[in-house]
């Protein structure tokens, strides 16, 4: 790839993103360090471009459980280790942060990736980082409906004039670095909201749905409020992407994945529980989940493709993007799964949904 050309993008997109957890490991209690977490996830995004694998993306997060705070310099580190693979915040919480400083925070990591870089902009499921950084939460939704239509005017444009409540105006000023990728691609994280899902169609970005409980099916209606939105805005439906994030994990059988993966899972889900009022979880919701029906692509390879193809026929989306590592898992297990998520299931992915589509794939 030449310094002064983007990367390019396949049909499908198969990713996986991560928040970079600092919880006890469920199996031994041990700790890492954030030094030494932030190093494995180097290695784990420089695996996933090695394998072929379309996108990394890294959550924000303001808490003690979580090493990433700022996702754009731990994506910048991973750009100096990486060649091919895009670069993404999942998410950059835009309600809590200034959208002339996201730009160009992302701007600059475009340019050090030579054109990888992508935002992926939302509300946010936690609330931390409203108090850290001065917002009210009864302006929770005003300030994202405010700040994302100025950021991807900023992406879109040199010079923006705007004026809003949230922040001072911009009278035509310009904001630098540009990015190489004209323009700098915003999505849109949605978790299961329909005014979410007809905000991004209204404004023709493409969309990130998180599907990590209940039956995917039940999702469908947003997609079809998104492409709805958008068409009564203007925009061509057959340009409006749709991406899938959803919790998984691969080993070599069914048994290997699900022992593996439940305790940390079910660590982090009933942590989570004690915070928002659920029940703990539990093996047999767990099992349930994993089930064809399920949002968990918990399994063999063989197992995770027929669970991302049974999706793909259920929204005919353009990207699959997994997080592995819920909760607490072993460097050495992550790195594993990664490679076989990259090996053995990307391909398989890709000749499947390219055979659907009449095209030849893109290979990683």
């Amino acid at each position: 790839m030449s310094a002064s050309s983007p990367a390019t993008t396949p049909a499908f997109e198969l990713g996986l993103y991560s928040f970079g957890e600092t919880t006890p490991d469920p199996v031994t209690g041990r700790i890492v360090s954030p030094q030494q977490r932030l190093r494995d996830l180097l290695e784990e995004i420089a695996l996933a471009d090695e394998v072929g694998l379309d996108v990394f993306g890294i959550g924000e997060h303001h808490r003690p459980d979580f090493v990433v705070s700022a996702p754009a310099v731990v994506l910048a580190a991973a750009a100096q280790r990486t060649k091919r693979i895009r670069l993404s915040s999942a998410v950059t919480v835009l309600s809590s942060d200034d959208p002339v400083r996201v730009f160009q925070q992302f701007a600059t990591l475009d340019l050090l990736s030579d054109g990888r870089a992508e935002i992926m902009a939302g509300r946010g499921s936690f609330i931390e980082s409203f108090p850290l950084f001065g917002y009210d939460l009864s302006d929770y939704d005003a300030l994202f409906e405010e700040k994302l239509p100025l950021l991807v005017a900023l992406c879109e444009r040199l010079k923006v004039t705007w004026a809003g409540r949230h922040r001072p105006p911009l009278n035509g000023v310009g904001v630098y670095p540009r990015p190489l990728q004209d323009p700098l691609p915003v999505w849109v994280a949605v978790g299961g909201t329909p005014m979410s899902a007809a905000r991004a169609g209204r404004l023709g970005l493409p969309l990130a749905l998180a599907i990590i409980a209940g039956e995917p099916a039940r999702f469908a209606p947003l997609i079809e409020r998104y492409h709805e939105a958008g068409r009564k805005a203007g925009h061509d439906t057959a340009r409006l992407s749709v991406g899938i994030s959803s919790h998984g994990y691969v080993a070599l059988n069914s048994r290997q994945a699900t022992e593996e993966f439940y305790p940390s899972y079910a660590g982090a889900m009933t942590a989570l529980g004690r915070e928002r009022g659920w029940p703990p979880m539990t093996r047999e919701q767990f099992d349930a989940m994993c089930g064809p029906s399920g949002a968990l692509a918990v399994g063999s390879p063989g197992q995770v493709i027929e669970k991302i193809l049974a999706q793909h026929a259920l929204f005919g989306h353009q990207r699959f993007m997994m997080q592995l590592s819920v909760g607490t898992l072993p460097h050495a297990q992550l790195m594993r799964a990664i490679e076989r998520f990259g090996v053995d299931v990307a391909p398989a992915v890709r000749d499947e949904v390219a055979r659907r589509l009449g095209t030849t794939p893109a290979t990683g």
